[in-house]
């Protein structure tokens, strides 16, 4: 393929992945995002394999992406919505240790270079090769969280704040050292440090903020991927992981105005915050339960209705009931919504996503901005597996979660909350909507829960 066609080909492939972002930014039009994507992604691919930069090797890099392709196709297949946070996470490992392996493939191998050519590169190498590997191992611990395999709470090296500005500054001084002499010994020194870095600096951070994690991670490998792409010389991936980093940054920063969290404290690995998440204890009082012949006929004597889902929703895979409950209330002309929180099911989306694969009418999902004032105007308000996204516990100044601000359910005529059980949320703190005068508990599997509701409807 000659340079005219190669960056025609990329020139289109980075307007399709502009249209992508565009797309994703609506749950209207996030499907067609996608597509505009994937069409990117395999125009950029087939590109570069016909372009003079893949020479004798092609086979090669085709049979380990068929490979890839195998093991990504039945990953995708078996995984759960309600585990995507987990695999965004390992997936974002994978683009940092791809971004150290070729810091060091190009430190090891590249053209002669001088002055200011060979001072960029060096730059380019020290940058790609630190950033991955912070990625990468920070992404293991994010995954390690989500997924169970080690616990979600905050858990901090002695001193942890000083320790990373050392191995901060001890890596930029190895990188002098590097850019000096070419050491490769300097160049291991630096990813081993980058490696506990990161380890340390996702580690020290708490579960309840592991959503704004993933993110963040997410914008540290869109820049692994652009150091990446320059020293590949590779202007598409310059700009696909300028696109993913700056994208990935301002998500995150969303994410912290949601939950309340300072942005700089998370990206710092939860400065300011050695103590913890702390639990509220107590007697919060008595709570009310509730049965589902009980809720049905509220259901069916209120005027208007808003749904809160939340994690607990996705685990139970409930969607589909509940959309069925929505078509039949709508049938009798009752009013019904749903009230979308941002960081609801731990990762952004998530919920919009669930609703919309089981037919919920985009209309009456609404964001928590909203909705927030119509609930003193709502007869029945139901949340399903919410939790943190719903407790009042949020206004309370000194509350772990002050400040965040939350779906003001409590605010109803009456409010039921679907729960296995009493237990606190992933935050680690009670709620007191469970102990309202105007609450009632729906103790069981949501799924059940909601089919027996349907049944009685």
């Amino acid at each position: 393929m000659s340079q005219g066609l190669l960056v025609a080909a990329y020139l289109i492939a980075a307007v399709l992945f502009i249209f992508s972002l565009a797309g994703l930014s609506k749950q209207e039009t996030a499907q067609r995002g996608n597509i505009f994507g994937i069409i990117g992604m395999v125009v950029a691919v087939i590109a570069t394999l016909a372009s003079s930069q893949v020479s004798g090797g092609s086979w090669i890099i085709t049979l380990a992406m068929a490979i890839g392709a195998v093991i990504g196709v039945k990953l995708a297949l078996k995984v759960e919505m309600t585990e995507m946070p987990e695999l965004v996470a390992i997936l974002h490992s994978f683009v940092g240790m791809a971004a150290v392996l070729v810091g060091f493939s190009s430190a090891i191998d590249h053209p002669d270079l001088i002055g200011a050519a060979k001072s960029i590169h060096d730059v380019e190498v020290f940058l790609g090769i630190f950033i991955g590997a912070v990625t990468f191992t920070g992404s293991v611990v994010a995954f390690a969280k989500l997924r169970g395999l080690i616990s979600s709470s905050p858990k901090s090296l002695p001193g942890k704040h000083w320790l990373n500005l050392g191995m901060l500054l001890v890596s930029i001084w190895l990188g002098s050292i590097y850019m000096g002499n070419g050491s490769m010994f300097a160049l291991i020194l630096i990813t081993l440090i980058a490696f506990v870095f990161g380890y340390n600096l996702v580690n020290s951070i708490g579960g309840a903020d592991m959503p704004v994690v993933v993110s963040m991670l997410n914008s540290y490998s869109g820049w692994a991927a652009a150091a990446a792409g320059f020293m590949l010389g590779n202007d598409l991936l310059i700009v696909t992981g300028a696109l993913v980093g700056s994208s990935g940054a301002i998500l995150s920063y969303i994410m912290c105005k949601a939950m309340n969290r300072s942005f700089i404290s998370v990206i710092l690995g939860g400065f300011g915050t050695e103590e913890g998440t702390i639990v509220i204890d107590g007697d919060q009082g008595e709570h009310s339960e509730a049965s589902a012949i009980e809720v049905a006929q509220m259901l069916k004597d209120a005027r208007s209705v808003i749904i809160a889902p939340g994690y607990g929703m996705a685990v139970a895979q409930a969607q589909y009931p509940v959309a069925e409950i929505t078509k039949q209330l709508r049938a009798k002309g009752i009013d019904v919504r749903f009230a979308i929180h941002p960081v609801a099911g731990r990762l952004p989306g998530h919920m919009n996503v669930l609703l919309a694969e089981a037919k919920v009418p985009y209309d009456i999902v609404l964001e928590m901005d909203e909705i927030n004032a119509d609930f003193k105007d709502t007869d029945v308000v139901l949340v399903i597996g919410a939790n943190d996204t719903v407790n009042p516990a949020a206004q309370e100044p000194g509350s772990p979660i002050a400040g965040m601000p939350v779906l003001e359910v409590w605010n109803a005529k009456n409010v039921i909350v679907f729960k296995r059980s009493m237990a606190t949320g992933y935050a680690g703190v009670q709620n007191p909507l469970f102990f309202k005068d105007n609450t009632d508990m729906l103790f069981g599997d949501a799924k059940a829960s909601v089919d027996a509701i349907l049944k009685e409807l």
